[in-house]
């Protein structure tokens, strides 16, 4: 399978890096001087590639995907920082029977973490004296928080029932990969839930994962929705 990168910082190079052991290879890596305001998409740059992993920046991804919707290519992006418009290219990809795959994160144990907390919420959900947090840390150069992951989170524990105000508070320094903890607390005991990330790998595995199965499909997919799906 011959993949293009569209954003080629550290998650790109890990990508570009680990392809061979997913077997696939990389025809181009577009950087952001080559994709200024996703000007180096086009049928000519892409020509060859089966899907497109984009990890770029909030204000890049949404001119990426836009563009890479109207080429047909299918694409996976991993970019977060623009959750307000997911549902809107959603649409948009469903209406042109394009094939996207979006996560806040593409750690497969994150997102088993994910539905650890999710049975959680909707357990203390029913105990008033529980209160909630959800606190997470990441590397000084991530652009958004709180993070799309931790969001996604909170979202979660809200659809499980958990209505209550959920505490969210986060934390940018130094290199770190990203830490995410839930914690419920009250006057008898405090439960924490915690999932910490020990480098980009796994995101950059995930990220492959999910390419080799969005060929040949067709739709908006979430990465949590076809977790149990990937080879």
């Amino acid at each position: 399978m011959k993949i293009a990168i569209v954003g080629y910082g550290k998650m790109g190079r890990m990508v570009e890096r680990l392809a061979p052991e997913y077997g696939c290879e990389v025809i181009r890596a577009l950087g952001s001087v080559e994709n200024a305001n996703a000007e180096g998409l086009t049928p000519g740059s892409l020509e060859g590639a089966d899907v497109v992993i984009e990890f770029t920046t909030p204000g890049a991804a949404r001119q990426n995907l836009r563009r890479l919707i109207a080429l047909g290519i299918p694409t996976v992006i991993g970019t977060t920082g623009w959750h307000n418009e997911i549902a809107e290219l959603r649409q948009l990809a469903q209406a042109t029977n394009a094939a996207v795959v979006w996560g806040p994160n593409f750690s497969v144990g994150l997102h088993y973490f994910r539905q650890t907390v999710a049975e959680a919420a909707r357990r203390f959900a029913r105990q008033e004296n529980y209160g909630a947090w959800g606190w997470e840390i990441h590397h000084a150069a991530k652009k958004d928080s709180p993070s799309g992951t931790l969001l996604a989170l909170a979202d979660e524990m809200a659809r499980s029932g958990y209505t209550r105000q959920v505490s969210l508070s986060a934390n940018r320094a130094g290199s770190v990969p990203g830490t995410h903890e839930i914690g419920f607390d009250s006057a008898e005991d405090t439960i924490t839930i915690r999932h910490t990330a020990r480098s980009r790998e796994g995101f950059a595995r995930g990220a492959l994962r999910a390419a080799r199965w969005l060929v040949g499909k067709h739709g908006f997919f979430e990465f949590q929705e076809i977790v149990d799906q990937l080879a």
